[in-house]
């Protein structure tokens, strides 16, 4: 080689070339504020959840008292690992910010712009200025009521709807009591004692789990969905011979006639629709309860209208109406611990991908959450709403 050659000879010996075989793990920074929504109790994490995440290396700052409701203390979560801030603009400076309810638009104020919100929609809540909100401050916002698994369920939605069904027996089994200005019928089954009549309108999730606590407890269940596969899976899956009809209105109304309980846990698209009006409920016994578990859609009693946990019941027609649209924050520490087992899996996740934009990249069910994507809005379901500019997640991701 010449000495006027300006390469060596190392350097024109091939190079092994040197490639990514281990992604660089991320830090999570992450701040869980007080709900301040009325009656919510409910946080995402429990303390078990803040300890495995602290000891993967991942910081968390939590507001003081926002596990009370849970009945979780501060001290439990000092002790998990995560920081007690009594400053809530320093929870919300965070580069994640976990929620159960949406923030309102004085806490969107105080998360930092370009940060991670994640916490459930509740779109038939939120106003055009939420969103409008959001945007200017370039926020990844990411809905847990709308995160789909691979296998197409929507795990804690699925969750909480179990909680929601066994909650709807148990409540009408509490006011079906003498001290609940009740009937004085105990929802079972006793020797000599004919059994107490339920009857679930909803053969999903929530009519599933209804319909399981019900026959646990003895009583005699009448299950109606117009969807003849739903009723067969709940069949399938309750193991035991059950009654199930469409809802035909002469049939349900003289099913309603004779019951005990009622539960509504039917969903539609918009509106959950009325399948039972308020002549129907006339004919009822007197004392009979009503659990309209989907009131939060509009209820699909005639007569429903909403209460809450505070004052939870009114009587129309000589029927207790119980009509509380967030029933698992009644349960505020079993609500918890099911969100809380769904979040620390996708957070630890998120870390190991070394970050959410990563994850995101990767991991289609977090992408089926998002509904903003660095103030980009990525729902077309809210963009139809609320007359927003959309564009397609999938597509970004290219």
């Amino acid at each position: 080689m010449s000495a006027f050659s300006p390469f060596s000879k190392e350097e024109l010996i091939p190079q092994t070339e040197m490639l990514e075989i281990k992604k660089q793990k991320g830090e999570l920074y992450i701040g869980l504020p007080k709900e301040t929504l009325f009656e919510e109790k409910r946080i995402c994490l429990t303390p078990d959840a803040v300890s495995a995440l602290t000891n993967n290396g991942h910081r968390i700052v939590i507001e003081v008292g926002a596990g009370e409701g849970s009945n979780y203390s501060d001290n439990e979560y000092s002790e998990a690992g995560a920081k007690i801030s009594y400053d809530t603009k320093e929870v919300f400076s965070c580069n994640i910010v976990l929620k159960v309810a949406p923030p309102t638009l004085d806490e969107i104020a105080m998360i930092s712009p370009q940060s991670i919100l994640i916490s459930a929609l509740q779109i038939k809540t939120q106003t055009k200025n939420y969103f409008e909100a959001l945007s200017k401050k370039r926020i990844t916002a990411v809905a847990f009521d709308y995160i789909k698994d691979e296998h197409g369920v929507y795990p804690i939605v699925k969750s909480l709807s179990e909680i929601a069904g066994t909650a709807s027996i148990i409540i009408a089994a509490e006011l079906m009591s003498n001290l609940n200005k009740g009937n004085g019928l105990l929802l079972g089954n006793i020797g000599g004692v004919p059994p107490t009549d339920v009857v679930i309108i909803g053969a999903g999730t929530v009519g599933e789990f209804a319909a399981r606590s019900a026959l646990g407890l003895g009583a005699r269940v009448k299950v109606f969905d117009n969807s003849i596969t739903k009723l067969r899976k709940l069949q399938h899956c309750l193991n035991t011979p059950i009654y199930t009809s469409t809802i035909q209105p002469k049939t349900l109304a003289k099913a309603l006639r004779r019951c005990d309980v009622a539960v509504g846990s039917i969903r539609g698209k918009e509106r959950t629709p009325v399948v039972v009006s308020d002549a129907t409920i006339q004919t009822m016994k007197k004392g009979a309860i009503i659990v309209d578990v989907s009131i939060d859609r509009g209820g699909c009693f005639e007569t429903s209208k909403v209460t809450s946990h505070s004052n939870p019941t009114f009587e129309k027609h000589g029927v207790i109406h119980y009509c509380v649209p967030n029933i698992p924050s009644r349960y505020a520490r079993t609500a918890s611990f099911a969100i809380s087992n769904m979040f620390t899996p996708y957070l630890l996740n998120i870390a190991e991908e070394g970050g959410f934009e990563n994850a995101a990249r990767f991991d289609k069910t977090i992408r089926n959450g998002m509904y903003f994507y660095h103030g980009v809005l990525t729902n077309k379901t809210v963009s139809e709403w609320f007359d927003l500019p959309f564009r397609d997640i999938n597509l970004i991701f290219i």
